[in-house]
């Protein structure tokens, strides 16, 4: 391939399909699977002085033991906020806290709920190859519009590369779903 403009669509296409990767990553990680795991607050939000705050950014979140997380604020006048922000956040955990510290116990999953989080899981894998298949259609279309300024050739060439960095792609995505739901259906 000699075309600049398709080989820097080549390197851009690279990028979108490992950021999409990685919002994969970032949603399995989030998922609660019967243990202890800090990720699962990265999305609670607390009110903190008017301003809609990570909880994870103000507070040490730690893990004591596999099945108990414990959120010690940095701001002691903050923990009944927090406690109201991982209630709403509809994690299926219980905060209780003793004024200072929050704890959140995690139950052992059921075999109903671990189903539905591999229904949860295969979903957002097939969410994530729809949105690899757009990043590869987007990139077919760059290719079209040039058609007329490189050879066919050239053209051919370069979508057999985009095929071939979507299949690897998908084959990723695949990889991740079969690691996260071996690691659902683990007790």
């Amino acid at each position: 391939m000699q075309n600049e403009i398709l080989i820097e669509q080549s390197n851009k296409i690279d990028d979108k399909l490992n950021k999409v990767i990685d919002h994969l990553k970032t949603e399995f990680n989030a998922m609660r699977a019967g243990r202890a795991n800090p990720v699962v607050l990265s999305r609670v939000m607390v009110d903190y002085y008017g301003m809609q705050t990570p909880i994870n950014q103000m507070a040490n979140i730690q893990v004591t033991d596999a099945r108990t997380l414990t959120v010690s604020l940095y701001d002691v006048s903050a923990v009944k906020e927090a406690k109201k922000a991982i209630i709403a956040a509809d994690l299926g955990l219980n905060p209780v806290d003793d004024g200072k510290v929050i704890r959140l116990s995690f139950p052992q999953l059921t075999e109903e709920r671990r189903k539905d989080l591999i229904k949860q899981v295969r979903k957002i894998g097939e969410d994530s190859k729809v949105a690899l298949r757009n990043e590869r259609r987007d990139a077919l279309d760059v290719g079209k519009k040039l058609k007329k300024e490189v050879s066919e050739d050239e053209i051919a060439e370069y979508e057999k590369l985009i095929q071939k960095k979507l299949d690897g792609a998908i084959e990723k995505v695949d990889k991740l779903v079969k690691e996260k739901e071996s690691d659902l259906l683990e007790i």
